[in-house]
């Protein structure tokens, strides 16, 4: 705050010295002037020869200091205006700086609509910049109670059977290692889509391309899920274009999986059908279910992270958060759609 106030001060400052020596010049050269011309031409200047002439009359000397008090006020005056819309929105930025850097992070500069130009935008820019640290802020509060969520139960999960090996509380048994090494595997692939949605938030994630055959893709994400989707009641189908396009096979097949999972937690036992079509220099990766489809409020926030809809209880939120990283990654989206078997179409779609 001392700092633009005194730039305020300097601006005036400066503004009356400049007054003051365009004034003084002014009467000075005129002086100077009429000095030269006289010593000239004398014959211009009708009078007696007398040095005392030279000097100026009180009358004049009312009339410089006149002008100077009345060029001084006018520079005060513009110095004034001019500094207002310049130290008002540094005034404004530098309290809100001083908010911030306490932690108030909703803080915003009032805005002056007399501004222009840099200060104008520098109120813009600082507003737009409080704006993302207090999202970030929050997204980073989010994720990080979201984590320790998802980290709980798996973790606990763990715990208590370890230490009921360790007690003697449980035999061991094939069932129970199958059943730790499953919660083993749900951590690492946690913590695999965090490290994915991670490179991908800070535009670091890494593609492979070749030119792949997604048929066989496919069907290797198929023969590795299709026993757990038939034991759920799910009929799949497959479609694929005979036609090799450019993409990262690993990735692809990762957001296939992932679309799989999701289809296998919400959606209802039956048809899933399961097309690659290339259309209009684009390759569409289909994933369609029959039911019970996306309420259309949560169209919107699906692929967010850590949204599960209505079966708050299974996943982790992060396979459609996943399958979108990858999806802009190879420079595409995916879109959630109603699909034709009465359900959700998920399209997966990038440029070839």
């Amino acid at each position: 705050m001392k700092a633009v106030g005194g730039l305020s001060r300097r601006i005036i400052r400066s503004m009356v010295a400049l007054a003051l020596v365009t004034t003084l010049l002014a009467l000075l050269g005129s002086y100077a002037f009429y000095t030269v011309w006289f010593l000239l031409s004398p014959n211009s200047f009708p009078g007696p020869d007398n040095p005392d002439n030279w000097l100026p009359t009180p009358l004049e000397w009312g009339w410089m200091a006149l002008t100077v008090v009345v060029a001084l006020g006018a520079a005060i005056s513009f110095a004034l205006k001019l500094s207002k819309p310049i130290v008002g929105p540094l005034n404004a930025v530098a309290e809100s700086l001083r908010q911030v850097a306490q932690g108030n992070l909703s803080v915003r500069a009032e805005f002056d609509w007399q501004s222009r130009g840099e200060a104008a935008q520098l109120v813009h820019d600082f507003n737009v910049m409080a704006e993302r640290l207090e999202r970030m802020d929050h997204e980073r509060r989010f994720w990080n109670a979201a984590i320790a969520h998802e980290l709980r139960t798996p973790v606990t999960v763990l715990r208590g059977r370890l230490q009921g090996l360790t007690e003697g509380v449980f035999e061991p048994a094939p069932a129970l290692f199958r059943s730790l090494l499953t919660q083993v595997e749900g951590l690492g692939r946690l913590i695999e889509d965090l490290r994915l949605l991670g490179l991908a938030e800070n535009g670091r994630l890494e593609l492979r391309q070749e030119l792949a055959d997604l048929e066989t893709e496919v069907t290797a994400v198929v023969r590795a899920i299709g026993p757990s989707l038939q034991e759920a009641g799910f009929a799949v189908s497959c479609h694929v274009d005979a036609q090799q396009v450019l993409c990262d096979p690993v990735r692809m097949r990762q957001g296939l999986l992932a679309l799989l999972e999701n289809a296998l937690r919400h959606a209802v036992p039956g048809p899933l059908h399961i097309q690659v079509r290339i259309l209009e220099g684009s390759c569409h990766l289909l994933v369609e279910d029959c039911g019970p489809g996306v309420p259309e409020p949560l169209v919107a926030q699906i692929f967010e992270a850590f949204q599960r809809g209505a079966s708050h209880g299974h996943g982790s939120g992060l396979g459609l958060a996943v399958v979108q990283a990858i999806a802009r990654a190879h420079g595409g989206d995916v879109i959630c759609r109603p699909s034709t078997l009465g359900g959700t179409a998920f399209d997966l779609h990038w440029p070839i």
